[in-house]
């Protein structure tokens, strides 16, 4: 049997209600997870919103729409606030609206951190 990802952990440990994991509203993550083009991503409840990353570690993506809100009423907006995608919407509406603002090229999350552009200028 494969090794889970970190990926797969977090998602696993986070609807089991882990308190070693970031959690956020249970109906949000698990209709989140429904999506399979989500599930693939790592997510990070905070703040009442559940965001959705590239890659595992810090520095997030931070690139892609996320739900705020909970099991009554949601939000989807564009990657850091940047436009409302849908307002009061129930927790799969939500996640169905993040996928269909997905990049297409929005695969797996890699391991590591979000690549930083070149610091440096010659």
């Amino acid at each position: 049997m494969a090794e889970e990802t970190t990926v797969e952990k977090t998602w696993r440990l986070m609807l089991e209600g882990d308190p070693t994991v970031r959690r956020g509203d249970p109906a949000v993550m698990e209709a989140a997870y429904a999506e399979p083009r989500l599930r693939v991503l790592f997510p990070f409840p905070s703040h009442g919103c559940l965001t959705f990353h590239r890659n595992s570690q810090f520095p997030w993506s931070n690139d892609l729409p996320f739900i705020a809100g909970g099991s009554t009423a949601c939000n989807v907006y564009g990657p850091l606030y940047s436009s409302v995608l849908g307002e009061g919407l129930m927790p799969q509406e939500a996640a169905a609206l993040v996928v269909a603002n997905l990049p297409d090229d929005c695969g797996p999350a890699f391991e590591g951190p979000w690549p930083l552009p070149d610091s440096h200028t010659d």
